[in-house]
């Protein structure tokens, strides 16, 4: 890690750049108007007044130190808030710093349908403002977006408990797109499983099961987060947001039931694995085993008449070979019908 060693609220950017630079996005609205800024300005930003009465700044990009110090120092965040935004690789985590609340999350998507890719997300809740930071463009807060732009539901009419309220219920209804994903990918394996074809069953079930822990890691603090809004402990959301917040929170509860389903669908889907493989050598060293057993009296035979003695009659006999042969043959006959019958092969 970058920071170890530093000074702690030392402003250093942790993990891959995902976006190039730093993007922000502004919406400024109250009940009756709402202003959009699609690319604003950040050296414009300490001067900006609002208008309305929330305003949402979204930022793409934590690589950039001296945008985010800028941002922190326009909306007054923590040095140690400046520095987990810079971490792409935070863990989860719900902070309350008096003037604001601040919770790090995590959203994932499967790239092209083939790994879980994970990127990190941030959100601040101040008194008037809401601050999102996300490491790249992902098109969760679309819909909360057309939301403000066509001035539906009451999103417009409600402040800033209830955006930030909408932002982690678009966040959540993600995680419900990519669990969907992650139960056709688990329903595919098992099919493979089942149909007998091993062309790296394995090696997907093991994904599958990385794929589990990384949900779980996420969604876990996202839960207790959450329970900790529902306590009431912060008064920035209200008592009608909070009843939302309660619908937010068994959204994440069906999610996390629906995803230790799939996790123990996985697991049995290892020892099925397990099972099958172990079945299939079994058959295996039975037809061998057979094959052997078959062979041992013909063995015998050759090798008791391989031995260099001059007193066997049988030598002398002008059919002595093709009889030898008709009993090795009858021999094996014999012993494969009486192995057949027993259902060994």
């Amino acid at each position: 890690m970058p920071t170890l060693g530093e000074q702690a609220g030392t402003l250093l950017s942790v993990g891959d750049a995902k976006h190039a630079g730093t993007a922000l996005s502004l919406f400024d609205f109250g009940p009756e108007d709402m202003a959009e800024v699609a690319d604003f300005p950040i050296a414009d930003l300490a001067a900006y007044r609002l208008r309305g009465e929330v305003m949402w700044l979204n930022v793409y990009g934590l690589s950039d130190a001296a945008a985010i110090q800028a941002i922190g120092e326009r909306f007054g965040l923590h040095p140690l808030v400046q520095e987990d935004i810079l971490n792409a690789r935070q863990r989860p985590k719900l902070e309350d710093y008096d003037d604001y609340l601040f919770l790090a999350c995590r959203v994932f998507d499967y790239q092209q349908g083939a790994r879980l890719q994970s990127d990190q997300m941030y959100l601040v809740l101040g008194d008037g403002f809401v601050l999102t930071f996300q490491e790249k463009p992902t098109g969760v807060f679309e819909q909360v977006r057309e939301r403000l732009r066509k001035g539906r539901g009451a999103l417009r009419r409600r402040g800033a408990d209830y955006l930030a309220y909408s932002l982690l219920d678009a966040i959540i209804d993600d995680y419900f797109g990519v669990l969907g994903q992650f139960n056709d990918k688990v329903e595919r394996a098992d099919g493979q499983l089942l149909a007998g074809r091993d062309n790296g069953v394995l090696r997907q079930i093991q994904r599958l099961k990385r794929d589990c822990l990384k949900l779980r890691r996420a969604l876990l603090p996202l839960r207790e987060a959450l329970l900790s809004l529902n306590r009431g402990d912060d008064e920035r959301f209200g008592d009608d947001t909070r009843v939302y917040l309660r619908d937010a929170y068994d959204h994440v509860v069906h999610v996390l039931e629906s995803l230790e389903m799939n996790r123990e669908m996985v697991g049995d889907m290892m020892d099925l694995y397990l099972s099958t493989q172990s079945h299939r050598l079994n058959l295996q060293m039975r037809v061998l085993t057979v094959i052997t057993m078959i062979f041992m009296p013909l063995t015998l035979i050759a090798g008791i008449y391989g031995m260099n003695f001059e007193n066997m009659p049988e030598l002398k006999w002008h059919y002595g070979y093709y009889i030898v042969l008709l009993a090795m043959g009858g021999i094996s006959a014999g012993m494969g019908w009486w192995f057949w019958k027993r259902r060994w092969i």
